[in-house]
């Protein structure tokens, strides 16, 4: 696709994004909605995330316009209580904040990361707690903490010159790798619990494994003066992971949701997840130059699943920790926030390719 075709497409994912709704009625199990984008939980904050890389691609200003509205409708109706979820959006406030260097939201970031430093609370080995909305999930480890928390609290060392908190950072990604990589196939489990010292139902579910691919490389971004030897050690994660992602892929260039299941569907968000975090990796020389036709088939396969309108389909609902396989085999499709976004951070790098 040609550079020019690449924008329009991406256009209308966001468009759709912004301005996306509960069209198909599903019920939603989150207490705070995880398809409007209008609520502030980590869907939306993926969402943000995914349009400000896209805004620092093309430089269009109404992207950059609509997330400042979106900071400021949100702080004017009130902000719901921290967690892991809930901090998602600050990833992309840090950035707003840095750019339009308003105190307002210097402030909220100052605040939330401190929270994570001094409250939020932790399981053994000083592991952030997966606390989220309604649920506290004592002991237990997911590795959706590392994308929607870990990364805000990387970024937030670099913003305010805080030592402690790139620490602290560096010390999750080392934890949940040591309790949540499966060794035999160098997957992630999606969670694992310090209260009978299990994985649950040992899923290695693809939307959970894509928030290391997609969030190490930009985390290797963020904490630019890393030292060496860890940033080997994250790599290693990375290479092991693409490598059974490379076993795994589906002929038509998508996961499973499930990623050791061909019976289970395959999955559009995590595709895009894979998609961004392969190319990204390979382009920077974290990957192999064979993964560059991994990530180029996943791409296609994504764009294939985009609609007229900008809606992306076959994409799962938000999913959480499953006490059987089958649990992560029945979770319903439907368009959402995080669901438009990945594919938007995977178009990013496809851009990238076109230049």
């Amino acid at each position: 696709m040609e550079r020019s075709a690449i924008c329009a497409l991406t256009d209308k994912v966001a468009a759709k994004m912004q301005h996306l709704g509960n069209e198909t009625g599903i019920k939603e199990e989150c207490p705070i909605s995880i398809i409007s984008m209008d609520t502030w939980e980590w869907a939306q904050g993926v969402g943000l995330y995914g349009l400000y890389k896209y805004y620092r691609e093309t430089g269009k200003t109404e992207v950059r316009d609509f997330l400042v509205s979106w900071f400021e409708g949100n702080l004017a109706r009130g902000l719901p209580e921290k967690n892991v979820n809930t901090m998602c959006p600050m990833l992309t406030l840090s950035f707003i904040a840095e750019e339009t260097g308003r105190e307002d939201f210097l402030a909220l970031c100052r605040e939330w990361a401190q929270w994570i430093m001094d409250r939020m609370p932790r399981t053994e080995d000083q592991g952030l707690q997966h606390i989220v909305s309604g649920v506290a999930n004592d002991g237990q480890l997911w590795d959706d903490t590392l994308f929607m928390t870990v990364l805000f609290l990387a970024r937030a060392g670099k913003l305010f010159g805080r030592e402690d908190y790139l620490a602290e950072s560096v010390r999750q990604f080392l934890v949940h790798i040591k309790y949540l990589t499966d060794r035999k196939t160098g997957l992630w489990f999606h969670g694992w619990t310090f209260q009978g010292r299990h994985h649950f139902a040992e899923a290695l579910w693809a939307r959970g494994n894509c928030w290391y691919t997609a969030g190490v490389v930009d985390y290797l971004d963020i904490a630019e003066q890393l030292d060496s030897g860890v940033k080997w050690f994250l790599l290693d994660a990375l290479q092991a992971q693409a490598a059974a992602l490379e076993r795994l892929q589906h002929e038509g260039g998508m996961w499973h949701t499930l990623l050791d299941d061909p019976n289970s569907y395959v999955e559009t968000s995590a595709t895009a997840g894979f998609a961004y975090g392969i190319l990204k990796a390979v382009r920077l020389g974290y990957l192999e130059s064979r993964f560059l036709e991994v990530g180029k088939k996943a791409a296609e396969a994504v764009i294939r699943e985009i609609g007229e309108d900008g809606t992306v389909e076959n994409v799962s609902y938000g999913t959480g920790m499953g006490a059987t396989l089958d649990a992560y085999r029945n979770i319903p499709l439907c368009p959402m926030t995080y669901g438009q976004a990945l594919p938007i951070l995977m178009l990013t790098e496809v851009l990238k390719l076109a230049e």
